[in-house]
């Protein structure tokens, strides 16, 4: 699937996650950008957690869906995320995921998470999937 195929996707399956672009999606990698609203801030001004984690998940989400195509159902299995610093004010997010396995059953990834226009990350996340039978 390519970016186009796959924001379509994301708005009509899952809507939850419509709120992310994919900038661009190509083998075993994607871009995922998320505008950055003020729902998706905590107290003090930072992005949260919980909204870094996210992206990171629906990035490597989209990265096992443009290899495999649109299957709902690959889920997270296993994710780990290391917080390195405060996100830049008043910027959007851009997730970089790469895909280092894809197997029959399972996906093991990596994202980089950073503030639009830095190149110092602000989170590392790795993420397995599992990839449900056809």
């Amino acid at each position: 699937m390519d970016a186009a195929a796959l924001n379509r996707f994301l708005k009509t399956d899952f809507p939850q996650a419509a709120h992310f672009v994919v900038e661009d999606a190509s083998a075993m990698s994607a871009r995922i950008r998320l505008p950055v609203s003020q729902d998706d801030l905590r107290p003090g001004g930072t992005v949260s957690g919980p909204t870094m984690f996210g992206l990171a998940d629906v990035a490597i989400y989209v990265a096992v869906l443009a290899m495999i195509g649109p299957v709902a159902l690959a889920v997270t299995t296993n994710a780990s995320i290391d917080f390195m610093r405060k996100p830049q004010a008043g910027r959007d997010l851009i997730a970089e995921a790469r895909l280092l396995k894809l197997g029959r059953v399972l996906a093991v990834g990596d994202v980089l998470i950073r503030s639009d226009g830095s190149d110092a990350p602000v989170a590392r996340a790795s993420l397995t999937y599992s990839i449900p039978p056809k």
